[in-house]
């Protein structure tokens, strides 16, 4: 298991819950005898319609400046060196790794190896994370890309950046760092988890996991579904473990 822990410990928490929260405008309710206010009729001198352009700039812009935890997509393998050089540059990152026992040459050797193929995770506002998910300048991370996710408006799709809410990345950090076997990761949908009774693990090498409780292969497990990019499956665990949230 890689993370970068003193900088991943004063990470601020944004959002939480299961789903990506999401941020919108509350568009202003006027009473309906209310007459528009011209500019020139009021105090300040400027249009009312203008000012909520105003508003909605500073929005757009805030959100942009806000830090979340990113999904990235290294190429070729390559996630190990994209996570040591981000995090030489002081990036908060998380590179999910176990460590498995394979014959190379007739010799059992034990190597790490990623959890999850080609993807390593970073905190960081947008534009600073494009130094590096989009700088095909420096050859040391030109390989580097924001794992993004389609999203249909009307007949057109758009690509955004994956984020990561603060509560699925902690719950993916306990289930890799558990060093349990039989825990399942699935770049498939997997329907029994996409919905159903969300708990919290109370007890045991998962304990502080939050997902969705299910069967699945014979036995009761918790799932962390990251919409868009996988599910995470933890091993069996008992019902004495498992606290409901409504």
């Amino acid at each position: 298991m890689n993370i970068d822990d003193p900088a991943y410990k004063y990470a601020n928490t944004q959002g939480g819950g299961i789903i990506p929260p999401c941020t919108g405008l509350t568009p202003d309710a006027l009473p309906e005898v209310q007459k528009p206010v011209s500019a020139e009729n009021s105090h300040t001198g400027v249009s009312p319609r203008n000012a909520q352009s105003a508003n909605k700039t500073t929005v757009i812009k805030k959100a942009k400046q806000t830090p979340h935890w990113y999904a990235l997509r290294a190429t070729y393998g390559r996630e190990k060196k994209a996570y040591d050089y981000i995090v030489e540059n002081g990036v908060t990152a998380f590179y999910p790794t176990r460590t498995t026992v394979k014959i190379i040459d007739g010799k059992r050797k034990t190597i790490e190896e990623s959890y999850i193929p080609n993807i390593l995770f970073a905190y960081g506002t947008k534009e600073e994370l494009k130094k590096f998910a989009r700088n095909k300048e420096n050859e040391k991370i030109s390989f580097l890309r924001f794992y993004c996710r389609h999203i249909h408006v009307g007949n057109k799709i758009s690509t955004e950046p994956l984020i990561v809410p603060d509560v699925q990345m902690e719950s993916l950090r306990i289930v890799c760092q558990a060093d349990v076997d039989d825990i399942i990761v699935s770049t498939d949908k997997i329907e029994k988890f996409q919905k159903g009774q969300v708990v919290r693990i109370i007890d045991g090498k998962f304990k502080g996991v939050i997902g969705t409780v299910a069967r699945y292969q014979g036995q009761q497990r918790v799932g962390i579904v990251i919409d868009g990019l996988l599910t995470l499956i933890t091993a069996y665990v008992p019902s004495a473990f498992i606290s409901k949230i409504i």
